[in-house]
């Protein structure tokens, strides 16, 4: 039988309230608490957070407290990451980000979603993994929804709802976010 952690991972409906779900979430909460206090000149205490924080990347991300996430060890970071002030990660399953991507303020990315069925709701939740490619930009207050792909060196204007997959190269913006154009 799977744990809940694995049926979390697989994308399959779980019990969040599971004990080791629960302790995971508050050793990072625990985390996020001294990252979010931490001085902007304790530069070398901010990276061993950011450093047991993330699955990977963390040696090379750039920070801007506050920052919020569910579990971060299911966080991947590609090299020279940056994220503004204020960003939200939900990561019940694993949520990828390429090299060189700028995230924007306030940028939420929610791999987790609910059953639609009321009853199923009370108890149990689900996720989808969400992948951002290299040198991708995200305009401040997008959020991005469960299970969507952003390709490559595209950029997200701010404000945007991605619900579907943004192809590599474009400029895609609005609620639902579309693409508007190519880009060089």
């Amino acid at each position: 039988m799977s744990s809940e952690k694995q049926k979390m991972l697989a994308g399959e409906l779980y019990d969040p309230l599971d004990p080791e779900l629960v302790d995971m979430r508050t050793r990072v909460r625990e985390l996020c608490f001294e990252l979010n206090a931490s001085r902007p000149t304790d530069l070398l205490q901010r990276q061993e957070i950011l450093r047991q924080l993330f699955g990977s990347g963390g040696e090379t991300v750039a920070l801007e407290p506050p920052f919020y996430c569910d579990y971060g060890s299911h966080i991947h970071l590609g090299k020279n990451v940056y994220f503004n002030f204020n960003c939200v990660i939900l990561d019940v399953c694993e949520v990828h980000i390429g090299d060189h991507t700028l995230i924007g303020p306030g940028v939420q990315i929610y791999a987790a979603t609910h059953p639609l069925n009321a009853a199923a709701r009370r108890e149990k939740e689900s996720g989808k993994p969400i992948t951002i490619g290299s040198d991708v930009w995200i305009g401040g207050g997008t959020i991005l929804c469960p299970g969507i792909t952003i390709g490559d060196k595209s950029v997200i204007g701010a404000g945007s709802i991605v619900t579907r997959d943004i192809p590599a190269g474009v400029l895609a913006v609005g609620n639902p976010c579309k693409v508007i154009r190519e880009l060089e």
